[in-house]
């Protein structure tokens, strides 16, 4: 699995045209659907781009992720956050450093939820199944487990579509890949180039990052969530409540306990 390293400090900046609000807004229709939450964990919760949303609308939210240098952002993030907000409730959020397939919570949760590809960083089909009976052994009853992966078309489009260059004053990146068929992996290799925080710095670090993902068959995930005991699973397409076909981009699973 990968763990960000100094590639977190300059995340939210690549990544600030990702949809966070779709991704908060496909969550909450769950829920409005089959049940509002009270405790709700994120796994891959990353700088905490949907965590601190989820916080200061009322949830107990606990983030947790791999890299501590991303946990250390959401802290920083989350200290930033307006305490006049009268949505904001001190002490309901709460960061920790896990495993997904290792994960471990004191008591059950209401629903779990995992975005932004986060399940596609597991590379080996028991990865995915240690992280589906963990999760459901952490849900209460009648729990929820959202989560989205690429679709295995998603991985050639990377492929045929790149390389990728972003190029502005405080960060520029390029972006390569390399696909394994056989096994449906894509290896991302990036060289970015940050620009010194000094004011007045014209000087830029350079540094890289390696990341792999993998994309499995979407009716095996569906399969392997219901022998791990959840009673009802669906696959949607691309953020809306449609089913998901070979042209989406991503799948979103809603399976419950």
């Amino acid at each position: 699995m990968a763990s960000y390293r100094k590639f977190a400090y300059v995340y939210d900046e690549l990544m600030e045209d990702m949809p966070y609000p779709d991704w908060i807004r496909f969550a909450r229709t769950a829920w409005d659907k089959l049940g509002m939450p009270k405790t709700v964990v994120e796994l891959g919760c990353g700088t905490g781009s949907i965590t601190i949303p989820l916080v200061n609308s009322g949830f107990e939210v606990t983030g947790m992720d791999l890299s501590p240098d991303m946990l250390a952002v959401a802290r920083r993030k989350m200290e930033q956050t307006p305490r006049g907000n009268r949505l904001f409730r001190d002490g309901s959020v709460r960061w920790v450093q896990q495993d997904m397939r290792e994960w471990e919570m004191p008591e059950p949760v209401d629903s779990v939820i995992s975005f932004c590809d986060c399940i596609n960083y597991l590379l080996e089909p028991e990865d995915l199944t240690r992280t589906f009976k963990r999760t459901f052994e952490g849900l209460k009853p009648g729990g929820t487990f959202l989560f989205d992966v690429h679709h295995p078309n998603t991985l050639k489009r990377y492929e045929e579509d790149q390389p990728f260059i972003w190029d502005e004053k405080s960060v520029s990146y390029i972006w390569t890949c390399e696909r394994d068929a056989y096994r449906n992996e894509i290896e991302h290799h990036l060289t970015i180039f940050a620009r010194e925080q000094e004011q007045g710095s014209d000087m830029y670090r350079r540094f890289e990052e390696t990341h792999i993902q993998r994309a499995y068959d979407p009716d095996w995930i569906s399969i392997e969530l219901t022998k791990c005991g959840f009673s009802q699973v669906n696959c949607y397409a691309d953020f809306e409540w449609v089913e998901a076909g070979n042209d989406a981009a991503r799948l979103f699973y809603v399976a419950v306990k």
